[in-house]
């Protein structure tokens, strides 16, 4: 199957769980049944706030969640009963190396949900180490040829950390990292795993602040004949003026389809609701609201380029 992706996709992502569980509760693994009870209901209350979005006239197949198995598994069968764009996380969480969160067994899973992608998080710093960099593209590799051949959509989430040297050569500054050495390490990154055999559908891409950027990674997305590629634009977790800075710059460029933004819409909601500040419903709408305006900006700037 060839690979590709074309179609607007805006996704509610909620998969997160060592970072989210340590933060939103100040659990420690192994959770007790309990605490199990109460991580799965704050991903219910999440996905409540994406229905009450969703559920106001916006076409099913853009709208998505993009969520976990380990606590959100029930969330994902009722989002593909109801027609919703789905996501399963298949990596493991809060390892610096890519591994499969269910072992040699991904495959077993990914079967059972049938989502509409497969979803990698994958750290890769082209200068960074090396050994790790070949290790995690071999198993990378095996999760694209599985795709393919079941006829299966992959979704990437590239992360390019820096590396000391790297934040030394801009004296430490992490937004002068994200703007002159971040693109073109993402570029070297995604050709480097093209060359290495991965082939996903859709690139979820961190934030670039500027045009020609976006423009120099749907280009190294869809080189070769990868013509229906696409990439979307994760939050990473940033402020609300820094996501809708992202949206509005990637928008307008051709090959950009939407965006993945999760802790900026939920957390606060959620950490509200948790704390007793705010009732359900409250939280729910807020969530909703939140993703829905995010839905506004993005159609709003690729509107504006025609």
């Amino acid at each position: 199957m060839q690979p590709g992706y074309d179609q607007a996709l805006y996704l509610l992502p909620f998969d997160h769980r060592n970072s989210y569980v340590k933060s939103m509760f100040n659990f420690k693994p192994p959770l007790s049944a309990a605490q199990q009870a109460k991580v799965e209901d704050s991903k219910q209350l999440i996905y409540e706030g994406f229905l009450n979005a969703a559920e106001r006239g916006l076409a099913r197949e853009k709208a998505g969640i993009l969520v976990d198995e380990e606590f959100g598994a029930s969330i994902l069968r009722d989002a593909r009963r109801r027609g919703y764009v789905t996501a399963l996380s298949v990596e493991r969480s809060g390892s610096d190396e890519f591994h499969f969160e269910y072992g040699d067994d991904y495959a077993d899973h990914i079967e059972e949900f049938d989502p509409t992608f497969a979803k990698v998080l994958v750290r890769y710093n082209p200068q960074d180490d090396d050994a790790m960099n070949r290790r995690q593209a071999s198993r990378l590799r095996a999760l694209s040829d599985y795709c393919r051949d079941a006829g299966r959509r992959l979704m990437f989430e590239l992360l390019v950390p820096a590396t000391e040297a790297q934040m030394a050569s801009v004296n430490g500054d992490k937004d002068v990292y994200d703007l002159r050495l971040r693109p073109t390490l993402m570029i070297e990154a995604i050709s480097a795993l093209q060359g290495a055999g991965v082939e996903p559908d859709v690139w979820k891409i961190e934030g670039l602040d500027r045009r020609e950027d976006c423009e120099s990674v749907v280009r190294q997305a869809r080189r070769s004949g990868r013509d229906r590629v696409s990439c979307i634009v994760l939050g990473r977790g940033a402020d609300d003026s820094k996501v809708r800075a992202w949206l509005e710059t990637a928008a307008p460029v051709p090959g950009f389809i939407g965006f993945a933004v999760g802790r900026t819409s939920f957390f606060s909601a959620v950490a509200d609701y948790e704390a007793g500040k705010v009732g359900r419903e409250e939280a729910a709408q807020r969530i909703g609201t939140q993703y829905a305006q995010w839905i506004d900006i993005f159609e709003r700037a690729r509107d504006a380029r025609s």
